[in-house]
């Protein structure tokens, strides 16, 4: 290993770490504020307790340089529209009153007030709240939050780095405010919009900060001309600036390509690259350009995305070659580990040896840390971690766990005509409608209902073994016969049991499938205090026995208008899990599709009519470089089609999506070819709807009218004129009226508010039709 000099010592840092604390404090402090139970007061100190024992943790495990600026009270990107003040008018008033209100008002909405649009960050199960701006957003800086946490760590002693995210990436990322023309490029404010980073800079600078970090994820992105020329812009008059900490370029998530040699010219201090999975090409990119001579270079070898253990040979052999590639090379993780659980040490039922091969955001610190040490030289103090770290990525590789003949056997077995149905829509859809017998522009839910307090708290008596699996199960029928009681009288058509005895849409499922491990504290944050628990997919997949005909006859029972079969689909539940790294996500997705195909074929058995596949994930795992997007379609819709690909012609396959921007992947939804797709259309105005509509899409849709992710209840007039919106767009046989998503995170008053808004907006939008579906 390379000796370097004291003063060329590589040092460790990351970018960014977890935000809720051990015991999710910060979820229940946020939570707490608003319902009255917590003051501002209150909030903000569990925050600042939450920062100083990150930074303390980060410096104690050997970092060298904390970051300051990631923590978040609900989401980074409204942390810089704040920053920015770029505030929507309908909050203005409410910002002004309240700076902590008006913060969660955007993020929440208002009874009068809708929230910004939410969409997901990136290909990660992360939301980020998407910026509104127009050719009249003014800008000005408001860097109070940024300049406090930065003075509170520089208080502890401790070296801190400011991470922000960038002007082009936030640019990017936002969307023309409502009623400002669609064609509006965002990226058109640049230049008012970098005048407000200089003066923030200056003042991080005057505060005490050394060096400031701006994120670029976006540049990973396949990106114009023209937005490649903003980046050389941006970064040429931020550089230039006099009165300036230095500035360290981040990007993550996949390879800058042509970014690479743009922001390489710049009078940038430095960059921070990803050199994991995808990101491995900025290593054979870097060089081909050059180097970064005169430059800092962060390198991100630990993966910050997944949750196993790093090949720490591999990666010093990475950084060994990186060394003469810029004037310092230092360690990090890939991205922020906002994406990871907390610690491994928390989880006491895995098995002590598999344990062994996770690794999560504490341990990811010490594989940056002991990195950062070989890298400096110092290969007999690391060598005992070396040693083990073979040892457990050995003991992977042999482990039984990982492999099943017979689940392989299986999947090599398949054919084309598994995956397509046995008779093409028009006449599916005709047997279907034969079959159903529903009215014209009916009504359903997505799945869930909200998950009372008396069942939540059944579920932990029951893990805590104060009651029984039979009183348990008989607080699980009370709460089905309740929904299905509540739709009837809600009058909704296509009825759902509620799923009163899941504790997550993807955990369910994984925990009674071979090949998935459960944890017990894994939380990882979706949005703002929405936090789960992704299982781990360490092996081969396969379905023990049915895991939800049960409760779905059970819920038939009670009813003779038809219930919705709810099943997740195979590429959400390798989105939404940690997924193994050791064979293309292609052959595990087939295995899980199997899997569910055997589900698909016993409700079919039992009487269920409508079968739900959920793939909300299809979008969100899409590639960041077009490059990349038709081979992972090809295997995602075939992964879909597997599963359903079996049902009988008049039994309707509906799947669902949301939160994503869909014009990606018109196609791929078409190719799916299910019979119904619910999706998320409310905040986004049914863009969605139109958008579908201009791909010629076929088949039935429900736009969502009743925007889940805030606790306003629509009105009925407001829920009719989206759908009269969506009829713009798709004809009345073919139009479903939905929410955006399932109802677990509401409460009970809201929902039955506004579902029956939604059948009443349904009902008078239907009394209007020119003639009756088809």
């Amino acid at each position: 290993m390379t000796t370097k000099s004291a003063a060329a010592a590589a040092r460790a840092t990351v970018y960014g770490y977890p935000r809720q604390g051990s015991n999710r404090e910060l979820k229940k402090a946020t939570e707490g504020y608003w319902k009255g139970r917590g003051t501002a007061e209150d909030l903000r100190g569990t925050a600042a307790r939450l920062r100083r024992a990150t930074w303390e943790q980060l410096s104690e495990a050997g970092i060298d340089e904390v970051p300051t600026g990631h923590f978040s009270l609900y989401d980074h990107v409204l942390d810089t529209s704040v920053m920015v003040g770029a505030i929507p008018d309908r909050h203005r008033a409410a910002v002004a009153a309240s700076a902590l209100d008006g913060y969660f008002a955007m993020a929440r909405g208002t009874q009068d007030a809708a929230p910004l649009e939410m969409t997901k960050w990136f290909d990660t199960n992360y939301h980020y709240l998407v910026p509104e701006l127009g050719p009249d957003t003014s800008f000005a800086a408001d860097p109070a939050k940024q300049l406090a946490e930065l003075k509170e760590a520089i208080a502890l002693g401790l070296t801190a780095r400011p991470v922000l995210l960038g002007p082009v990436s936030y640019l990017l990322l936002a969307k023309p405010a409502p009623g400002v023309a669609g064609d509006f490029p965002p990226l058109a404010l640049l230049e008012r919009l970098l005048p407000v980073y200089a003066e923030v800079l200056a003042d991080l600078r005057a505060a005490g900060a050394r060096w400031v970090q701006l994120d670029e994820p976006a540049l990973v992105q396949d990106r114009s001309p023209s937005e490649l020329a903003a980046a050389a812009r941006a970064y040429g008059e931020l550089g230039a600036l006099g009165d300036r900490p230095k500035i360290l370029v981040a990007s993550y998530f996949d390879r800058l390509g042509p970014a690479l040699p743009v922001l390489a010219k710049t009078p940038v201090d430095g960059l921070a690259l990803d050199f994991t999975g995808r990101a491995a090409a900025n290593l054979g990119d870097l060089a081909a350009a050059g180097g970064l001579p005169g430059k800092r270079l962060v390198a991100g070898v630990v993966d910050g995305r997944n949750v196993w253990i790093n090949d720490l040979e591999r990666s010093l052999a990475t950084l060994a070659t990186l060394l003469g590639l810029a004037d310092g090379v230092d360690v990090a993780a890939s991205c922020s580990l906002l994406h990871v659980p907390l610690d491994t040490s928390a989880e006491r039922d895995l098995d002590p040896q598999i344990a062994r091969w996770l690794s999560f955001a504490r341990q990811k610190v010490t594989e940056v840390v002991t990195l950062a040490r070989g890298l400096n030289g110092d290969s007999v103090a690391i060598g005992v971690q070396l040693a083990a770290n073979r040892a457990d990525l050995a003991s992977r590789t042999a482990s039984p766990l990982t492999r099943d003949p017979a689940v392989r056997a299986r999947v090599e077995a398949v054919t084309g005509a598994d995956a397509r149905r046995s008779r093409p829509y028009p006449e599916r859809a005709a047997a279907q409608r034969t079959r159903l017998s529903l009215p014209p522009l009916p009504t359903t839910t997505i799945g869930s209902f909200p998950q009372t307090t008396e069942l939540r708290t059944a579920r932990a008596d029951l893990r805590a073994g104060h009651i029984g699996t039979e009183a348990y199960e008989e607080r699980v029928r009370t709460e089905i016969r309740d929904v299905i009681a509540f739709q009837e009288a809600a009058g909704i058509d296509v009825l759902v049991h509620g799923e009163p005895e899941r504790n997550d849409m993807v955990q369910y499922f994984a925990e009674q499938l071979t090949g998935y491990l459960a944890t017990q504290s894994g939380w990882v944050q979706s949005y703002g205090t929405r936090y789960v628990r992704p299982p781990i997919l360490a092996g081969d997949v396969s379905r023990p026995g049915p895991m939800t005909v049960r409760w779905t006859r059970y819920a038939q029972s009670l009813t003779d208008r038809p219930v919705k079969a709810m099943l997740t689909g195979p590429v959400t539940m390798l989105a939404w899990s940690f997924v193994r790294d050791d064979q293309p996500r292609a052959d595990t997705a087939r295995q899980v599709a199997l899997a569910l195909r055997d589900e698909v074929d016993d409700l079919e058995a039992a009487g269920s009519v409508v079968i739900q596949v959920d793939e909300p994930a299809l979008r969100e795992t899409l590639p960041l470089r077009t490059a990349d997007h038709a081979g992972y379609l090809a295997w995602a819709t075939e992964a879909f089609r597997l599963t359903t690909g079996g049902a009988r012609p008049d039994t309707q396959i509906h799947t669902h999506m949301c939160y994503a921007e869909f014009g990606d992947v018109l196609d791929a939804i078409d190719d799916l070819d299910a019979d119904v797709i619910s999706l998320e259309a409310a905040r986004s105005h049914m863009q969605v709807a139109v958008e579908l509509a201009g791909a010629h899409y076929p088949r039935e849709v429900g736009p969502g009218v009743y925007d889940i992710h805030a606790p306003r209840v629509p009105g009925a007039a407001e829920v009719a004129a989206l759908l009269r919106k969506g009829l713009e767009a798709i004809p009345a046989e073919r139009l479903w009226v939905n929410p955006d998503c399932g109802l677990k995170t509401r409460g009970w008053p809201e929902v039955r508010a506004s579902l029956a808004n939604v059948v009443a907006a349904a009902r008078e939008v239907r009394a209007q039709l020119p003639a009756a579906r088809s």
